[in-house]
């Protein structure tokens, strides 16, 4: 049978006639296949058969490449044995002239050994200095293989000069070193700038550096060493500050005009070891005159007698007796005179380490532009060095380093912490007592203030400013975080407890009744809160003159500025403080005298009012003028002598919270009228005349804004009878504060 492939069963399977005419046609179709597939293979023989002929004559071609390549390789082989021969034969010669060179050029060496340290001998015992180091740095100059080899210790020694080379040389630099101190402290010791310059300079020629730089540390030193004239006083407030000015003015002067010498002989950053040294010197002489000044202002004594403040005013129970006492027993200008003199001594220090910073940054600077190449030391690297060699090549790097770490860094900062900090505060939060203790009101301004604003914030500013002359960003730091808590708790909350005392009798007295205990009580509460606003303001002003000060580049480093300036803006950290204590008082003398006022204004305002006019009503409304009439004589009424004692801020809070208070009850108020065309326009004309009026009383321009309810009302009231509320209400582009409820409402008011 026939199966699924197409293909034909076994024959003998074939039984019936369908299967084995289906058999039949299967092999038809194979057969008709088979033709079509043999008709294609026909048809590509001849061009096989062409290509098969193309290939067959190129057989003689390539028969004849492959003889001569042979040939060819045989010829390359040839000469490549041959050139393999003679370059062998080449190398040995090049190998061998080689050697000859190395040991053309040794004895070379040898011989300008030999000579160098001949000549280098008679130099020195004729004496003549300059030619023995120049000899000796042409010896240094040979590789240490030439010195210390066998060939030199067996050609270069004399009858006279029997030592190794290398033996040798070393003896001869380190006498030639002995005679250059002995001859470089001869001449420092007589001032002989002559001979002190021409023995410096011989010291790094012969590898001899560190020794060169600290004889001449030695003798910088000496220019150093401070001692006061015999009719120095040190009972002179400027003494110390006068000793340490000349101590670190004379090492800048070294500094700014020796080191170009020290670099130009010694190369780039060589200052460092004699810079060290200087501060050695500095520090000792820092130690003795900040020693012999905490004993001659019995600086210990002050502070103990400091160590308990006095009661600032918010605790003070005492009788002002005994704060005289007090007082006389500290006096704080006694206090102002150390603090001064003990920020003058840092702020010198202050200022020689800002121009020593500024000098390193230019040698590290210039250091790191030069070649390398060029540093007079790469001429002789092979001598031995001392220890002290590579000691100064570090102290050129870590000069900074040195510098912050040196005794009289370290002298200032404990000074400072221990003396400067604690007497500044106390003497801060002293003088701001005083201040409140002594407060009377300022006549001679108005607004009336008291005297403590100004006299607070000028010590403020006083005491600031005096403790950016320590030129120490950890005093900055330290004494800004202490003096604000002297600003906000010795000042501010006196203030406020002030405030809390007026209305218990302080101010008119305990138990005063009447009128004129009100009046007084209310001029003292309102002349705090203006001691509040000034207080406030004059934070701001005195935070943004220091930190744009030329005190703080003056004393401070570049990467130290922004720290100093982030403690002096802390301070407006008590500004939010001061206007927070501020609107407290100012809502409570709201509430209490103004508020209970304004719950019958409107309705007053408005008695008999009415807006459904016709055109007489409307002309006779408009004749009166009633609404305006009214409100400008029950304001000013009611603000009466308030304008004039409120400093301009705090005017602006009082009136405006008048205003928020009234404008929603003027707003219910409305929506309960009804309105006639006519009415809705005099309605409207009445709101912009009082708005004119609110807006001529006051220099600031935020009226408006507190009535934008009120004039969409209006707006809405005088819309054409035929338009419909809400297709205006989404097509005007206003702003709207009313609902969209809030205004079909106010439409259904017209009559």
């Amino acid at each position: 049978m026939k199966n699924t492939s197409g293909t034909i069963s076994n024959p003998r399977q074939l039984a019936t006639l369908p299967d084995i005419l289906g058999a039949l046609s299967i092999l038809q179709s194979h057969e008709s296949d088979l033709s079509v597939s043999l008709a294609g293979l026909l048809s590509t023989y001849e061009p096989i058969e062409a290509s098969l002929n193309t290939l067959r004559s190129l057989g003689p071609q390539l028969d004849t490449l492959f003889k001569e390549t042979r040939l060819l390789d045989d010829t390359v082989s040839y000469t490549a044995r041959t050139a393999q021969d003679v370059g062998g034969r080449v190398r040995s010669l090049d190998e061998e002239m080689k050697r000859v060179r190395e040991a053309s050029e040794r004895v070379s060496q040898i011989i300008e050994l030999k000579s160098s340290l001949a000549a280098l001998h008679s130099a020195m015992e004729q004496q003549d200095w300059e030619s023995a180091t120049r000899h000796c740095a042409r010896a240094m100059a040979l590789p240490l293989d030439v010195l210390s080899g066998p060939f030199a210790e067996t050609a270069v020694p004399t009858p006279e000069i029997s030592l190794p080379p290398a033996q040798t040389l070393q003896t001869a630099r380190e006498q030639l070193l002995a005679v250059f101190r002995r001859e470089f402290d001869k001449a420092s010791r007589a001032r002989d700038s002559a001979a002190t310059s021409r023995f410096f300079k011989l010291f790094p020629a012969i590898g001899w550096e560190a020794e060169g730089l600290q004889a001449y540390a030695a003798f910088v030193v000496e220019l150093v060493k401070v001692r006061a004239p015999a009719s120095a006083k040190t009972s002179s407030p400027l003494y110390y500050i006068t000793a340490l000015t000349a101590l670190f003015e004379s090492i800048a002067l070294i500094v700014d005009q020796h080191q170009p010498v020290v670099e130009k002989y010694y190369g780039i950053g060589k200052m460092g070891l004699v810079l060290d040294r200087l501060l050695q010197e500095a520090d000792r002489v820092v130690k003795d005159l900040l020693e012999g000044w905490e004993e001659e202002r019995s600086m210990k004594r002050k502070l103990s007698d400091i160590s308990t403040p006095p009661l600032s005013a918010t605790m003070q129970r005492q009788s002002s007796m005994m704060a005289n006492d007090e007082e006389d027993l500290v006096d704080p200008r006694e206090i102002d005179k150390v603090v001064t003199e003990a920020a003058g001594m840092s702020g010198r220090w202050g200022l020689f380490r800002k121009f020593m910073h500024d000098r390193l940054k230019e040698e590290s600077d210039s250091e790191g532009d030069d070649d390398p190449s060029g540093n007079p030391q790469s001429q002789q690297p092979n001598p031995p060095r001392s220890s002290e060699g590579a000691d100064s090549e570090a102290s050129a790097s870590g000069g900074i380093q040195v510098l912050e770490s040196s005794r009289s860094q370290q002298a200032f900062e404990d000074m400072l912490s221990t003396y400067y900090t604690p007497m500044e505060v106390w003497y801060a939060r002293t003088v701001i007592d005083k201040a409140h203790r002594l407060s009377t009101y300022d006549l001679s301004q108005l607004p009336v203030s008291t005297t403590t604003p100004d006299d607070a914030f000028y010590i403020l500013k006083t005491v600031l400013s005096r403790m950016l002359t320590t030129a120490s960003v950890a005093t900055v730091e330290r004494t800004s975080e202490r003096l604000r808590d002297v600003m906000d708790k010795d000042y501010a909350r006196v203030i406020k407890h002030k405030l809390d005392n007026v209305y218990r009798g302080g101010a008119a007295g305990p138990g005063a009744r009447g009128e004129k205990a009100e009046r007084e009580n209310r001029q003292s509460f309102i002349i705090l809160l203006n001691d509040l606003d000034i207080s406030s303001s004059h934070m701001e002003r005195l935070v943004k003159d220091l930190t744009h000060s030329a005190s703080i580049p003056q004393h401070f480093l570049d990467s130290e500025i922004e720290t100093v300036k982030s403690s002096l803006n802390s301070f407006m950290n008590l500004v939010p403080k001061y206007r927070s204590t501020l609107r407290a008082g100012v809502e409570q003398l709201f509430n209490q005298l103004l508020r209970p006022k304004l719950r019958t204004f409107i309705s007053d305002i408005y008695k008999d009012v009415s807006y459904v006019l016709d055109e007489d009503g409307y002309a006779a409304a408009e004749l009166q003028d009633t609404v305006r009439k009214r409100f400008i004589k029950a304001w000013e009424a009611l603000i009466d002598g308030y304008k004039d004692t409120f400093t301009d801020g705090n005017f602006r809070l009082f009136f405006g919270l008048a205003l928020d208070v009234l404008v929603r009850p003027w707003e219910k108020f409305a929506t309960s009228l009804k309105y006639s065309e006519l009415g809705a326009i005099r309605f409207d004309h009445d709101l912009r005349a009082v708005m004119a009026y609110l807006s001529s009383q006051t220099v600031f321009g935020d009226i408006r804004e507190k009535f934008v309810r009120l004039q969409q009302i209006a707006t809405v009231l005088n819309l054409d009878s035929e338009e419909d509320v809400d297709e205006f209400y989404d097509g005007s582009g206003i702003s709207w504060q009313l609902s969209q409820q809030e205004a079909r409402a106010v439409a259904n008011l017209r009559v």
